[in-house]
C-alpha cells in the first residue's frame, strides 16, 4: 500500500498543488486537507504548504494555529507523526509552539524571491535523511516574514541538541540568527524551513535542479521503513 501524504490548504495556501506534485513525484500518495476538517484521512505524515494563510494577518501562520485541522495536526505531531512546515508552514509550526521561536518580517523589509544556497546541518529526522550532514543544496525561497529568531538560551539549545536542521549559506537573506534556515524538534518528526523544496524535485520546472526532492524521498523511506 503506498504511503499517504497529508497537504493542508488553508484560505491563502498557494503552494499546495506544488507539495502534492512534489509528494506524488516522489513516489508517494498525496492527500489534500482542507483547514475547517479534523479528519487527517488516515495519512501516515503532514505537510503544512507554504503561501499566506489568512492573508497573514495579525501574524503569518498566527491565525492558521487555530483552524480546526491545527488541533488535530498538533496532536498526532506530539505522538510522532512526520510533520513538515514549509515557509507559511513552518510560520504556522511555530505559532503552534510545535517548534520553538517565530518568524518576524525581513531585516530589510523587503519580500525576497531567490534561489538560495543551504547547508544540511542534521540527517537524521524524518524529512531529511536523504541527505548527509554538511551536504550543500540549492533551493528556492520566497517570504517577506522569513526571520527567524529565539532568546538565547533557546537559540544555544538548538545548536547543543542539534536541532538546527539547516542554513543559510552564501549570505542571510532575512537576518535569521544565526543563520537559520530550519529546525527540528527533539523527536526529529517536526521540520520546519523557510525554503521551498517543492520547487526543486524536477529539472524542468523551477531551479532546473532537484535538491528539494531528497525531502519527499526520506518520508518515503522513512513511512515504508516503518510499515
Amino acid at each position: 500500500m503506498t504511503a499517504r501524504v497529508g497537504v493542508v490548504t488553508f484560505p491563502g495556501t498557494l503552494d499546495d498543488r506544488d507539495t502534492q506534485r512534489a509528494v506524488r513525484i516522489a513516489g508517494l500518495e498525496p492527500v489534500p486537507l482542507w483547514h475547517r476538517d479534523k479528519d487527517l484521512k488516515q495519512v501516515d505524515a503532514v505537510v503544512l504548504p507554504g503561501g499566506f494563510s489568512y492573508g497573514d494577518y495579525l501574524r503569518a501562520g498566527a491565525i492558521s494555529r487555530f483552524s480546526p485541522v491545527m488541533e488535530t495536526v498538533i496532536e498526532q505531531a506530539k505522538g510522532g507523526m512526520p510533520v513538515l512546515g514549509i515557509c507559511n508552514g513552518f510560520q504556522v509550526l511555530t505559532e503552534s509552539h510545535l517548534l520553538p521561536g517565530a518568524m518576524l518580517r525581513n531585516n530589510h523589509l523587503h519580500f525576497i524571491c531567490r534561489e538560495q544556497k543551504l547547508r544540511v546541518e542534521n540527517a537524521n529526522t524524518a524529512w531529511t535523511s536523504d541527505y548527509e550532514a554538511g551536504q550543500e543544496i540549492s533551493i528556492p525561497l520566497k517570504n517577506i516574514d522569513g526571520r527567524y529568531v529565539a532568546d538565547e538560551h533557546t537559540l544555544d539549545e538548538l545548536e547543543a541538541e542539534g536541532r538546527v536542521a539547516f542554513r543559510y549559506l552564501d549570505g542571510n537573506p532575512n537576518g535569521s540568527l544565526r543563520d537559520i534556515a530550519g529546525i527540528t524538534n527533539e523527536a526529529g518528526n517536526v521540520v520546519g524551513l523557510m525554503p521551498h523544496p517543492e520547487h526543486a524535485v524536477e529539472p524542468l520546472v523551477g531551479t532546473g535542479r532537484t535538491d528539494g526532492l531528497g525531502f519527499f524521498t526520506s518520508i518515503l523511506r522513512k513511512l515504508v521503513n516503518a510499515s
